[in-house]
């Protein structure tokens, strides 16, 4: 007999989530409801190493933030630049001092070279692709730590799919849903996007709809800098007529109406209409949630200090939200991949846009949010990550992923890239790995970006090897990849 109380696509290592590794392995037969006698020894496996958690930086962050630096931005022209190479692999940046000896940045980034001692750099950030390394496929990668399906030689993929793989962010808001009546997971101030592909990996996948993070899009296109100043959560507020009493003796009437049909819940029961329901009347009803979302009630000074940009504001209003209660937030560069203006995707034009346009954003973003967060005494608890989904190619002007590139332009390549993360016991002052004399390739500790999606998973307090049924009921590890233990003090 074969036994598995629970829900499908829910957790097994959880009891309060579903089937348990022991009702698992109640098993007498060797292939059933899609579980073959090898992915139930591994199962088992997986059950072995049930206690095999915790160590530095285990359940330390209670909110996680994600940076996503969509395009690519270049290592080279920010926070690993090399000195005594070739021409065409120089930076045409300035280096300047950090906080730490011996560590230089671009002068792109003044503002994070005096916090870098709050923070640890990833400068050995690597990983070979599936297909040429063009930008869709990175994104899903990162987000959700497995490879598409489904890649086309260029890298594109499909649109997104009831049966994709989470974003790390739904699973960790299932797992671990927020503490307070407060959106568990948003997602600004854009889809994530390359070309006609919108918003793969941004999505809850197969775990369902109820899972999928708040989407704060305001209007406006990608080179509005005023975007956030139009921010519309009615969604949030309680219509004038409907009082918060009133709203609660509706969800009573609806709960009643319910138990007398249940043909309709069994339905609509694989939209997950009850967490909605749920969810949304807590939201509402304490109106938390808006208020989190105010960014006017910030001192000007505040404001300026991040920068008066989508990005800036997108990253203090990250802070606002950590401090309501959201467990995970992610900041999506405001201007989409494989474009001109503000892009990271410099294929042309880098001295200028890097100098004037993106660098600028990000230095007072993301020092304000790290800093600001250190200050506010969040930091301890606030697991932030900042990275693209690669970096940029060594020498300017050649052609690695079958696009064009200027003199003035670098392309695409995952092989060796920075990333930034700081809080939840993350060390302070630290660099982990190193490049080689041109960037070209991890010299020492190279990391894969699963690895980095384990550490978060490890951070929040969950085992990255947890187990998690897919839309064809089959089990699948959170990400393959062990946690970055050493990153933690």
């Amino acid at each position: 007999m074969f036994c598995i109380p629970g829900r499908p696509a829910k957790d097994l290592c959880d009891r309060h989530l579903g089937a348990t590794r022991r009702d698992i392995l109640r098993v007498g037969g060797s292939s059933i409801m899609g579980l073959s006698l090898g992915q139930l020894m591994q199962l088992q496996a997986a059950s072995g190493n049930e206690g095999k958690v915790g160590g530095p930086g285990w359940n330390k962050a209670k909110r996680v933030i994600m940076v996503y630096l969509q395009g690519g931005p270049s290592h080279l022209d920010l926070w690993d630049p090399k000195q005594n190479c070739p021409d065409n692999v120089q930076s045409v940046f300035k280096n300047i001092p950090t906080q730490l000896p011996g560590v230089h940045f671009t002068e792109n980034l003044s503002k994070l070279a005096k916090v870098n001692d709050k923070f640890t750099m990833i400068r050995s950030m690597s990983y070979t692709p599936v297909g040429l390394f063009n930008h869709t496929a990175a994104i899903y990668q990162l987000h959700t730590g497995y490879t598409a399906d489904k890649v086309s030689p260029s890298g594109q993929l499909e649109p997104p799919s009831p049966k994709d793989f989470p974003n790390f962010g739904s699973n960790i808001i299932r797992i671990k849903p927020p503490e307070t009546p407060m959106l568990p997971f948003v997602m600004m101030p854009r889809p994530l996007q390359e070309s006609n592909v919108v918003n793969k990996a941004g999505t809850a996948g197969f775990l369902g709809r109820a899972y999928d993070p708040y989407y704060l899009f305001p209007p406006g296109d990608d080179l509005d800098m005023n975007k956030m100043d139009k921010i519309n959560v009615n969604d949030l507020k309680l219509r004038d007529e409907v009082s918060r009493f009133r709203l609660v003796r509706r969800a009573r009437l609806r709960d009643l109406i319910n138990k007398g049909i249940p043909e309709v819940d069994k339905a609509v029961e694989k939209y997950d209409l009850n967490e909605y329901y749920k969810s949304a009347l807590t939201l509402i009803s304490s109106g938390k949630a808006r208020s989190a979302f105010a960014l006017n009630k910030e001192p000007d000074a505040v404001r300026d200090r991040y920068g008066r940009n989508t990005f800036g504001q997108c990253c203090l209003l990250a802070r606002r939200l950590a401090e309501a209660g959201t467990r995970v937030i992610e900041v999506i560069w405001p201007k989409v991949a494989n474009s001109d203006r503000h892009s990271w995707d410099v294929h042309t034009g880098l001295s200028k846009r890097m100098k004037n346009e993106n660098s600028p954003m990000l230095d007072a973003g993301l020092s304000s949010l790290i800093d600001d967060l250190d200050q506010r005494g969040m930091l301890d608890e606030t697991l932030v990550v900042c990275l693209g989904e690669f970096g940029r190619s060594p020498q300017r002007g050649v052609s690695t992923s079958g696009n064009s590139n200027t003199d003035d332009g670098r392309d695409h390549w995952p092989y060796c890239y920075t990333a930034v993360v700081a809080g939840a016991g993350i060390k302070r002052g630290y660099v982990h790995g190193e490049s080689d004399q041109t960037a070209s390739a991890p010299k020492t500790d190279p990391v894969h970006p699963i690895e980095l999606l384990a550490t978060i998973y490890h951070a929040t307090g969950i085992n990255p090897k947890s187990i998690v049924l897919n839309h064809l009921k089959q089990p699948r590890e959170l990400v393959k990849a062990d946690a970055l233990t050493h990153l933690f003090a």
